[in-house]
C-alpha cells in the first residue's frame, strides 16, 4: 500500500531526481542550434508540484496528494515535455481519486490512465519518445500484477525496468536518435522521475536534488536566458468548422472520443466543455463527418462552417549572447467587457513592443528554450479585459501550454490559433479586421499565417553533423522553414542567401528582424545585398526585434 505520505515525499523525491540530472537531459538535444531544454521544462513542471505539495500535511490522503499534484503541474506545464508529464499525471490523480492509500491494482491502473490522457492530447503520437516510455512502463506494471505481485513496491520496480527498457529502444524507433547516437530526452526525463519515485517506496529515501535555493533561482534565470525558435510547417484545410452540443447525459461519451477522431480527419483541433454542452473547432475537408460525430454526443444547439479558402489575405502593406529578461510586471486580473483581446509570445523588446503596436494586450516573454508555463499564458489571458482571447504562441513548443488555458479561464473564452513561428504570429496581427467577427478573424488570421515563409539565422551551439558535412560550434546555421539548409561563417551573409532561397516570383514582402550581436550597419548591409538579389517590386523592411540567441528571423510573403 502507498499512503498519502509516501506518495508526496515520492513525488519530491521525483522532482530532486530530474532537477539533478536537468543538464543531462538538455544535452540529448540532437540539433545543433541553441536549444534542449527537455529536462528543465520537465523539472520545472514537476517543481511546481513539489512546491505545491509542501503545503499539504502528511496526513493528506494518497487521493488529495495526486489531486494537489496533477493541478500545480498542469498551470506549470512548460514545453511538450511539460505539458505531456503534467497529462501523465493528471491521469494519474483520475485512478486514484479519493482513495486513502493506493494498493498495487491501483496504482497500475492509475499509471494506465495518465498513458492515455497524454496519448490523447497528441495529435500524432510519435513512438520512440516519452509517450512510449510512459506507456511500456504501464505495460510491465500490469505484467507484475498478472505474474501475482500484489507489492506496489514490487510493481513499481517493475513501472521503472519497463521504462528503462523502452529508453534504450528509442533509437530503433526514431532514426534521428539513432544517427545522433542519443535515447529520447523526454523519456530519459521521465525514467529519472519514475526512479525518484522508486527511491521513497522502497526504502523511504527523499533523493536530494544536490542543490541550495540559491542555485534553484540561479537554474531559473538561465533557463529564462535562452530563447529560440522552433519551425514547422502548416497543414490547412479548405472548412474551419465550429458547433456547439447540448451533451446527452446518458450517452456515456467521453469528449476526448471526438477529439480523436476530428484529428483524424483535419486539424487545429479544440475540443472543449463542461457537462452541459461541448464546443468544437476544427479545420477539415469532410465537415459533414465532424457534426456526424458529435451528434454521437447530443444535440447540435449551433453550426458555423466557412470556406477559408475563399478568405482574402489582408495584410499591410559577434555571437548573440542570451540576456534575462527584465522582470515582467505583476499582471492584474481585468474584467472581460470588450469583445476581443490578444496576446503573444515573443523574446526581445523590439519584438514585444511591435506585437503590442500591433494591438496584443500583453506579450508574454518566451521562446523555445524559455517556454512559458500555462499559469504564465494564463496570467495574461486573464488581464486581457476581453471575452474572446486569442493566443498566439509563436512556437510549436508553447502551442500545448496554451491550449491547456482553454478550460482554465471560466469567465472569457480562449481561443489558441496555432502560429508556430514569429513571422507567422506577426502575419496572423496584421491580417486582424477590428470589424470583422471572431470567427472571421480566426479564419484570416490563420490563412495569413499559413501563406508566410520563416527564415532563421543563430549559430551553432555544438559540435555534430548534418548530412556528410561536419558542424563545428559557433557556425552560422541558416534554416528554412524549419530545416537546416546552410552552415556558414558570416550572419549577414547567411541571412541574404536564405531569404534569397525562401522568396520567389510571388514575394511581395521580406521582413528582417535582426536581432542582439547584430547592429544596425549590418542590418542595412543585409538589406541592401538582399535587394540586389530579389526582383524590384519586392518590399524588404528591416525591424529590430532584438531577440537573443537569432542574428536574425526572416519573414517571406
Amino acid at each position: 500500500m502507498i499512503a498519502g505520505a509516501q506518495l508526496k515525499n515520492a513525488i519530491i523525491s521525483g522532482s530532486n531526481n530530474i532537477a539533478k540530472y536537468r543538464k543531462q537531459v538538455n544535452d540529448l538535444n540532437i540539433f545543433p542550434v541553441p536549444d534542449g531544454d527537455t529536462g528543465s521544462n520537465m523539472s520545472m513542471t514537476i517543481g511546481a508540484a513539489a512546491e505545491a505539495l509542501k503545503e499539504l500535511p502528511d496526513t493528506a490522503t494518497a487521493g488529495e496528494v495526486a489531486k494537489k499534484a496533477a493541478a500545480a503541474m498542469l498551470r506549470g506545464a512548460r514545453g511538450n515535455s511539460g505539458v505531456i508529464l503534467s497529462l501523465l499525471f493528471r491521469g494519474i490523480s483520475k485512478g486514484l481519486e479519493e482513495l486513502g492509500d493506493a494498493r498495487a491494482q491501483e496504482l497500475v491502473g492509475a499509471l494506465e490512465l495518465g498513458v492515455e490522457e497524454a496519448y490523447k492530447a497528441v495529435t500524432r503520437p510519435t513512438e520512440g519518445t516519452i509517450l512510449t516510455v510512459a506507456r511500456v512502463a504501464a505495460e510491465h506494471g500490469r505484467e507484475a500484477l498478472g505474474h501475482g505481485t500484489a507489492e506496489a513496491v514490487a510493481v513499481w520496480d517493475a513501472v521503472c525496468m519497463g521504462a528503462a527498457e523502452a529508453l534504450e529502444q528509442t533509437p530503433e524507433l526514431l532514426p534521428v536518435l539513432k544517427r545522433a547516437g542519443v535515447v529520447d530526452a523526454g523519456g530519459q526525463g521521465l525514467c529519472l522521475i519514475f526512479e525518484g519515485m522508486l527511491s521513497v517506496f522502497r526504502s523511504g529515501i527523499i533523493i536530494e536534488s544536490g542543490m541550495s535555493e540559491e542555485e534553484r533561482a540561479q537554474e531559473t534565470a538561465e533557463f529564462f536566458r535562452n530563447a529560440a525558435a522552433e519551425f514547422d510547417s502548416e497543414i490547412h484545410f479548405t472548412y474551419c468548422t465550429e458547433f456547439v452540443i447540448g451533451r446527452d447525459p446518458d450517452s456515456g461519451k467521453d469528449p476526448m472520443e471526438l477529439r480523436l477522431f476530428l484529428e483524424t480527419i483535419g486539424d487545429c483541433v479544440l475540443v472543449a466543455g463542461d457537462d452541459e454542452i461541448i464546443k468544437v473547432h476544427v479545420h477539415t475537408e469532410n465537415p459533414g463527418e465532424a457534426l456526424q460525430a458529435g451528434l454521437q454526443h447530443g444535440q447540435l444547439l449551433s453550426v458555423k462552417i466557412d470556406n477559408m479558402k475563399q478568405q482574402h489575405k489582408a495584410l499591410g502593406g559577434g555571437e548573440p549572447q542570451p540576456e534575462a529578461p527584465a522582470e515582467a510586471p505583476l499582471l492584474e486580473r481585468r474584467e472581460p467587457v470588450e469583445e476581443l483581446g490578444f496576446i503573444s509570445v515573443a523574446a526581445g523588446e523590439g519584438l514585444k513592443n511591435l506585437f503590442l503596436e500591433l494591438g496584443c494586450a500583453v506579450v508574454v516573454s518566451g521562446g523555445q528554450t524559455m517556454n512559458p508555463s500555462t499559469e504564465d499564458i494564463l496570467s495574461a489571458v486573464l488581464a486581457t479585459p476581453a471575452k474572446k482571447v486569442f493566443v498566439l504562441p509563436n512556437n510549436k513548443n508553447i502551442l500545448m501550454a496554451a491550449q491547456q488555458t482553454v478550460p482554465l479561464a471560466e469567465d472569457r473564452e480562449v481561443i489558441v490559433l496555432p502560429t508556430k513561428t514569429i513571422p507567422q504570429g506577426l502575419a496572423a496581427m496584421l491580417a486582424f479586421d477590428p470589424d470583422g467577427s471572431a470567427g472571421d478573424n480566426q479564419q484570416a488570421m490563420m490563412e495569413a499565417a499559413g501563406n508566410v515563409n520563416t527564415g532563421l539565422v543563430t549559430f551553432a551551439a555544438r559540435d555534430s553533423e548534418f548530412g556528410s558535412e561536419a558542424i563545428r560550434q559557433g557556425d552560422i546555421l541558416g534554416l528554412k522553414n524549419g530545416k537546416l539548409d546552410y552552415i556558414e561563417k558570416d550572419p549577414v551573409y547567411t541571412c541574404v542567401k536564405v531569404a534569397r532561397s525562401l522568396a520567389s516570383k510571388q514575394t511581395s514582402f521580406i521582413t528582417l528582424i535582426y536581432g542582439e550581436g547584430i547592429t544596425a550597419d549590418q542590418a542595412q548591409e543585409a538589406k541592401w545585398m538582399l535587394a540586389g538579389k530579389v526582383h524590384s517590386d519586392v518590399e524588404i523592411t528591416l525591424v529590430d526585434g532584438g531577440q537573443p540567441v537569432y542574428y536574425f528571423i526572416i519573414s517571406v510573403e
